[in-house]
């Protein structure tokens, strides 16, 4: 059972892991090579956390974003650090079904599965 104390001071629980836990230790020896994954929100916090992750972890990582220039900047970030990580950049306005549309368009193009689907939310004042 969780309580306050171990979320507060990130002891880990039965699964070894805690509220004080990366994703990185999370995910560590795990091989997502054989996996795409769409991350909306890819672009900054959370999300350009879990694209980051994940592309670390040798996923195709495509980064949904309405910013494309935030977007492509936070590819650039993965790259750096990451020279093997396979990333793209589609267009995604989700507020906008005219765009989703042609998200998902664009998406099947590209003829790759999709075995994630990680939606973030980002403030639109922000981006």
């Amino acid at each position: 059972m969780v309580n306050f104390f171990t979320l507060v001071t990130g002891f880990p629980g039965a699964s070894g892991f805690g509220s004080a836990s990366t994703a990185e230790q999370v995910t560590e020896g795990i091989d997502a090579s054989n996996l795409t994954a769409i991350v909306t929100g890819g672009a900054s916090g959370i999300g350009l956390e879990t694209a980051r992750v994940l592309a670390l972890r040798n996923a195709h990582v495509i980064i949904a974003a309405r910013n494309l220039k935030a977007a492509n900047e936070a590819k650039q970030l993965i790259l750096d650090n990451n020279q093997s990580a396979r990333i793209d950049v589609l267009k995604l306005d989700l507020s906008s079904l005219t765009s989703v549309k042609e998200f998902a368009n664009n998406f099947l193009a590209l003829n790759l599965p999709l075995n994630l689907l990680m939606a973030f939310s980002v403030n639109k004042s922000a981006a």
